[in-house]
């Protein structure tokens, strides 16, 4: 497809994000239109849809953004098409999907840049994303769900858990990755998890769990599971790999319990004897945010590859977790001050590094942005979109 194209497609739908309610608009457009048009499809998803909104929404800005490498594409949508068989949806059901989808893009479109030529090219483009992904659903032969048992439930913050599980048997998936796991207290509902220790034979998996107030799962993994739940855990999803044939240095910035992925590929690097060097900003509002930082610590003092640097707003804790500060271990980094964007910033461009950023999505936007700022190119700059 033309470069000229892609960017009246691209340009199409930065005018439905660039609204308020843009994007709440164009998500409940397509459900509505597609459980309209598709006997059955309804069922298929959970009551509260709200969170489902609004990652389908981010993963079509992903897509559309990128749709000059689509390489990268149609990797990701094998991985969400793949997920979604832990729905019961069928490769028909992606070819519903696209209907309903260029329907939410036309109704939501202002209506001075819809044109007859833009219709014909999202027209095109979402015929090949749909065919993309109900080839990845028709000839998948994985299980569309592993099942696991918590071995282990530690609160290490009033708001985090670190959750242990030995799935029935190993999960096909590389550090840095995710999935979408579903508890007993919450039948029906997915909540996307990022595995915090690399893949084992034993098929034994870590997740770091923060409890967001508002949030439908979350709570219940911080507060009510218990050693023995059995869950449901689907395929993995994401992108955040070292390339260790780049000949590039890395950069890993982290906030919260967005350290997982990245603590995983750190481990799993710590098993080699020759690795990159790696300088990861592991940040949070207090001392007590960078609840692992020990563990980290305790790698970067036997691998000299690995430099971490905490990062905090406050020096101290707050009251309600009255904890003394740890001191910093001789000869590692010392603790840095400031908004985490801000800090990773100030040492100029990282255009020589490939940069991997997790968290939550207004620290990965407010990083990316700072670092866009120093002149960093932002084709270095890796993220999950879900």
């Amino acid at each position: 497809m033309e470069t000229f194209a892609i960017a009246r497609v691209q340009l199409s739908f930065a005018s439905i994000a660039a609204t308020a309610t843009g994007p709440e608009r164009f998500a409940s457009a397509f459900y509505t239109t597609l459980w309209s048009e598709s006997s059955g499809t309804r069922e298929l998803f959970p009551a509260g849809m709200e969170s489902m909104r609004h990652r389908f929404t981010t993963a079509i800005g992903w897509v559309v953004n990128r749709l000059t490498d689509f390489d990268a594409v149609e990797a990701f949508l094998g991985q969400l098409a793949r997920d979604h068989r832990k729905y019961g949806v069928r490769p028909e059901h992606f070819r519903a999907a696209g209907y309903a989808l260029l329907f939410a893009v036309r109704e939501c479109t202002p209506f001075i840049l819809w044109t007859a030529a833009l219709e014909r090219t999202w027209a095109e483009v979402i015929g090949r994303l749909v065919e993309t992904m109900a080839t990845a659903a028709a000839t998948d032969d994985l299980p569309a769900v592993w099942g696991a048992t918590v071995v282990g439930h530690e609160r290490v913050l009033p708001d985090v858990a670190i959750i242990r599980l030995e799935t029935d048997t190993p999960i096909p998936h590389y550090a840095g990755q995710y999935m979408s796991v579903q508890i007993p207290q919450r039948p029906h509902m997915w909540r996307y998890l990022s595995a915090a220790i690399p893949p084992n034979p034993h098929g034994q998996i870590e997740f770091h769990v923060r409890r967001v107030s508002s949030g439908w799962v979350s709570p219940a993994l911080v507060n009510e599971v218990r050693v023995g739940d059995r869950w449901l855990i689907g395929p993995p999803l994401g992108g955040l790999r070292v390339d260790r044939d780049s000949g590039q240095d890395v950069l890993m910035i982290a906030s919260g319990t967005g350290l997982a992925p990245l603590r995983a590929q750190i481990m799993e690097m710590a098993m080699r004897g020759t690795n990159p060097r790696v300088h990861l900003f592991y940040g949070g509002k207090y001392p007590c945010d960078l609840y692992d930082l020990e563990t980290l610590w305790q790698i970067a003092m036997t691998n000299p590859w690995l430099t971490v640097v905490p990062v905090v707003e406050e020096n101290e804790n707050p009251w309600w977790h009255p904890v003394p500060v740890r001191e910093t271990p001789k000869g590692l980094h010392r603790t840095m001050y400031g908004k985490l964007g801000k800090v990773v910033g100030q040492f100029g461009t990282w255009s020589d590094r490939q940069i991997q950023i997790a968290g939550s999505p207004s620290m990965i936007r407010t990083t990316i942005y700072a670092l866009s700022a120093a002149g960093t190119p932002r084709q270095n700059i890796s993220f999950d979109p879900l």
